[in-house]
């Protein structure tokens, strides 16, 4: 008879048990009709290369079929009328292949490299040590330069005797600096009659003139029809 391998694809909703169940019902089928299943895989839950009625993943499952073409038939209308099964491929081959397929393989190395904790958990206990020793060391207070516990607040080394000198010629500035506004708020409040005086005596220095001239506009007409009237007494 001719040999097929078969794989088809179920939803990422249903569970292995349900793929299970999946792959008996099709050996049972092509049992019925004069076939025979001659190996079974289930590569599990895997990527899809694009999405498939809303699904991402999917069940991979493989079958090796000797088996009729009748049998084939019915396997595959029962595949496009379960809903289940979203996707599946049937190809005929010269030769079925004996032992697990290339895909399983893969997995099962994938699985043991990933079962390596050995390095995983040496590099933790180095990581482990080298965080204990350092934070040790500087849990003890102790400076890189060896100068014991400092007290909370307390200055390092040099800075302590700079800060002693320091103290007298910092506040002396500060107070000068603090007393200067009070001088000048004083001296302005003194200068503040003299200076009020003195516009008042620039008003009425600005006036006077303003006032001779006037005076002398006022007097003008006065001094022309007197002088006309001289003229007229010496012509008489």
């Amino acid at each position: 008879m001719p040999l097929y391998e078969c794989v088809f694809i179920a939803r990422q909703d249903i569970s292995s048990n349900q793929v299970e169940g999946l792959v008996g019902q099709f050996t049972g089928i092509i049992e019925e009709n004069g076939g025979r299943v001659a190996k079974t895989e289930m590569w599990g839950l895997r990527n899809l290369a694009y999405r498939i009625n809303k699904n991402r993943k999917g069940h991979y499952a493989l079958l090796n079929l000797d088996a009729p073409a009748v049998a084939i038939h019915e396997m595959e209308r029962n595949m496009r009328i379960n809903e289940d099964v979203i996707r599946y491929l049937t190809i005929r081959v010269d030769e079925l292949e004996e032992g697990p397929s290339i895909v399983l393989q893969s997995k099962h190395s994938r699985d043991d490299r990933g079962g390596r904790g050995g390095r995983g958990g040496f590099r933790g206990d180095r990581g482990g040590d080298r965080g204990g020793d350092r934070g040790g060391g500087r849990g003890d207070g102790h400076g890189r330069h060896g100068d014991g516990p400092r007290a909370s607040g307390e200055p390092r080394g040099d800075g302590e005797k700079k800060d002693k000198r320091d103290v007298g010629k910092d506040e002396t500035p500060k107070a000068e600096a603090g007393a200067k506004p009070e001088e000048e708020i004083k001296a302005k409040a003194e200068a503040a009659p003299e200076e009020k005086a003195k516009a008042k005596s620039d008003e009425k220095t600005k006036a006077k003139p303003e006032e001779a001239t006037e005076a002398k506009a006022e007097a003008a007409p006065e001094e022309k029809t007197k002088a006309k009237s001289d003229e007229k007494e010496s012509g008489e």
